[in-house]
């Protein structure tokens, strides 16, 4: 099969950053949401773990690079950046050839609970990725205590994407 001819293309994405220090100052931001937390996480952007993890899963999907290509951090202008508006960027540079069809997203962390706040989490991410916030699932789980998320030295979040071809086929 050509790849003109894909009608369907999926998409991993993975992102991890470790937690700032209380004194630092850093929000906790996920999805979009501002969490309550005395520790934010470490990153050149707000360090939104899973709008990184989609934005990569986007990416990949569509066979582009990874998000640091587009937003390195050796880039001033990505300084403390909105990660749903790198997300919105992403979507614009997949175009119209690719609609999104759905978005399957896991946050990893011991704390904070994310339950409370999945919902405002998949309203941004649906807006930000420009589809029904039925095409967006977020979800929490731990590690149990293992490894540095179960250590609480910071978050992770792994996404999967699938894009549907806009293409009429012949």
């Amino acid at each position: 099969m050509e790849d003109a001819e894909l009608s369907f293309r999926v998409g991993l994405g993975v992102d991890v950053h470790a937690f700032a220090e209380p004194e630092e100052g850093r929000k906790l931001i996920l999805g979009g949401v501002e969490i309550p937390s005395e520790r934010g996480l470490v990153g050149h952007s707000d360090a939104d773990v899973l709008a990184h993890a989609i934005t990569d899963a986007l990416l990949g999907a569509a066979g582009l690079e990874d998000i640091g290509h587009y937003f390195p951090d050796t880039d001033e202008r990505y300084k403390d950046a909105d990660s749903l508006e790198l997300l919105r960027r992403v979507r614009e540079l997949v175009g119209d050839t690719w609609g999104v069809g759905n978005v399957d997203a896991v946050v990893i962390c011991e704390r904070p609970k994310i339950r409370d706040y999945r919902d405002a989490m998949r309203k941004n991410l649906a807006a930000a990725l420009g589809v029904d916030v039925s095409r967006v699932a977020v979800r929490g789980t731990t590690s149990e205590r293992l490894g540095f998320t179960g250590r609480g030295e910071g978050i992770a979040a792994q996404a999967v994407c699938l894009l549907e071809s806009r293409h009429e086929r012949d």
